[in-house]
């Protein structure tokens, strides 16, 4: 008998919940695919624990920003979701911004998620919740790249904008785009328990799981400008955390004097030299923690002095010791 078989047979006999994504024109096709895929998986663990449906404003076949369109039910024939365990989902993408402006539209959400017992949003999917007025005094996220508008739309939900998800109440939201996957195995773990939501990630060939808390995104990716004359410096830090990389061995690979390059490399990126690379340091570190790197090595890897110069940094960046991120 499988592994997997003698896994399912001591699996109690649970509900079947509806997971409703509402889509609409310009929609992230990923934001979909990804969390539609881990429950799936869920499914052929625990057999019918999930009812997947796709819904939209009119119905039909509604194209996603790649082209690519997937078929849905109109909203207005999809009846109200089951308050003891279904989800309404929003999704991303880059036809977000007319969405939230579609009066209909928000009307059929509001009037959908009345009695609803879970509501979740991928990526840039929280405008649609925040624009219904869903979401005053939540505690939300959304990609980095729409934090500064969200804030600027909806100054009464407080954003953190650097999470990958979070869950306040009945509230669940993520950051785009892979990030989705995660969210469904938060949500997979809460509904069928941890074992399930693990064997999910093992089906999909993804880690289980990134916690909430984590970064959504790189420092290098944040300091450095496509075209900036620094991208190329960043770089070369990145790949020689384990050497000294003061300000004028800095200014010795970009060839200028020591003083004008901490001048112009704030003015570039926004961030002096030796915190840039401090903040690359811990980001590195982080990573190589949470993957199960040995500290002493990841000490050295990454150009800390001693391990507790690494210990203040994870206290002062993740608010945890390098211990706990590693068990995490």
């Amino acid at each position: 008998m499988s592994q997997m078989t003698t896994f399912k047979r001591f699996l109690p006999i649970l509900m079947c919940r509806t997971i409703r994504f509402i889509i609409y024109p310009g929609f992230q096709l990923l934001d979909v695919a990804g969390p539609v895929a881990a429950f799936e998986s869920a499914n052929e663990i625990v057999g019918s624990s999930y009812k997947i449906e796709l819904a939209s404003l009119d119905g039909g076949s509604v194209n996603s920003s790649s082209g690519l369109a997937l078929a849905t039910k109109r909203l207005t024939n999809c009846p109200l979701l089951n308050e003891m365990g279904d989800t309404l989902v929003t999704v991303g993408g880059h036809g977000i911004n007319e969405a939230s402006h579609n009066a209909e539209l928000l009307r059929l959400l509001k009037y959908q998620a009345l009695r609803v017992s879970r509501m979740a949003s991928i990526c840039s999917g929280t405008f649609l919740y925040a624009a219904a007025g869903l979401l005053h005094g939540k505690t939300v996220t959304t990609h980095w790249k729409r934090s500064n508008d969200f804030q600027r739309r909806f100054p009464e939900v407080q954003l953190e904008s650097d999470k990958i998800y979070i869950n306040d109440g009945n509230f669940w939201s993520s950051a785009g785009i892979t990030a989705g996957i995660d969210l469904a195995l938060a949500l997979i773990a809460t509904d069928l328990g941890e074992q399930v939501a693990r064997q999910s990630a093992r089906q999909l060939v993804v880690y289980y799981r990134r916690p909430g808390g984590q970064s959504q995104y790189s420092a290098l990716l944040e300091l450095s400008k496509p075209q900036g004359r620094f991208a190329d410096l960043l770089d070369f830090v990145r790949s020689n955390l384990h050497k000294s990389l003061s300000v004028e061995d800095l200014a010795a690979y970009v060839c200028m004097s020591a003083r004008h390059f901490a001048r112009v490399f704030v003015v570039e990126t926004g961030s002096t030299p030796a915190k840039a690379v401090e903040r690359l340091r811990i980001e590195a570190a982080i990573s190589a923690l949470e993957n199960g790197v040995p500290m002493q090595r990841v000490v050295k890897q990454c150009g800390f002095g001693s391990t507790e110069t690494l210990r203040r940094a994870c206290l002062r960046l993740r608010g945890m010791p390098p211990s706990a991120l590693r068990r995490s």
